[in-house]
């Protein structure tokens, strides 16, 4: 059975929502993801078998502490927000860097191709062997859920995907860009994003990724696609004291 797109469609517009893209997860989880979210008050965090983002509210003390109860000692989260990530004393980074949040407004530049096909259940382990294979970022057992994932598939083998993550109110991330080293250099990355873009944008949602601030190359993929850069965020893993 075919996945369904977990994020209802839009309320208000892509203005009233821009604001919320400096922490985006923050609005995911306590907004149309909810359903996905663990904790409360000031901290969230995915379930862990569907995602390792987590968010807080602010930088406060309050919302740290909050955060650290959530997760538990001896556990870490992934946190993504606009600005410096400073956890408190006695947390650990475990590695952060910076990374460019881009948005496309308009149609992407690549047509449909009839290569690409909606992703179901049956795909799920093929789709953990290729995110396994390529690393395109954390994905988890269940990461599947956040829905509208579409693929490349020949000859019985997965050979590109996208999918969404993160999705507030009026924008939705994609995310889990890969191509098997098989078949890199054949425009694959393009095709697979341009089709998760279309579905977000049909459902009356603005498409958002992230990419990495040292993969340029990516990052010239998604400029051709029409994809602009918003703003730089940081992107780490931390660890709360024991």
């Amino acid at each position: 059975m075919a996945a369904m797109d977990a994020t209802p469609a839009a309320t208000g517009s892509a203005a009233d929502d821009e604001g919320t893209l400096d922490n985006p997860s923050w609005h995911a989880l306590t907004g149309p993801q909810a359903a996905f979210a663990e904790g409360s008050g000031r901290a969230r965090r995915y379930r862990p078998e569907v995602s390792a983002f987590g968010a807080i509210v602010d930088e406060s003390q309050q919302s740290w502490d909050e955060l650290a109860t959530l997760i538990g000692p001896g556990r870490e989260i992934v946190l993504n927000r606009a600005g410096i990530i400073a956890p408190p004393d006695g947390w650990t980074t475990l590695g952060a860097g910076n990374g460019f949040q881009m948005v496309l407004d308009g149609e992407p530049a690549v047509g449909p191709s009839p290569l690409i096909r909606d992703l179901t259940e049956d795909d799920l382990d093929d789709m953990i062997a290729l995110v396994t294979l390529t690393e395109p970022g954390p994905f988890r057992p269940r990461t599947f859920d956040l829905g509208g994932y579409r693929g490349i598939v020949e000859d019985g083998r997965l050979l590109a995907m996208a999918g969404q993550r993160v999705a507030t109110a009026t924008h939705v991330e994609i995310s889990a860009v890969c191509t098997h080293p098989d078949a890199r250099r054949r425009g694959y990355a393009a095709l697979v994003t341009a089709a998760v873009a279309r579905g977000i944008a049909a459902s009356g949602r603005t498409p958002i990724l992230h990419v990495a601030a040292t993969n340029t190359d990516a990052k010239r993929v998604y400029e051709q696609l029409g994809f602009a850069v918003r703003t730089s965020l940081t992107f780490g893993a931390y660890r709360p004291p024991s």
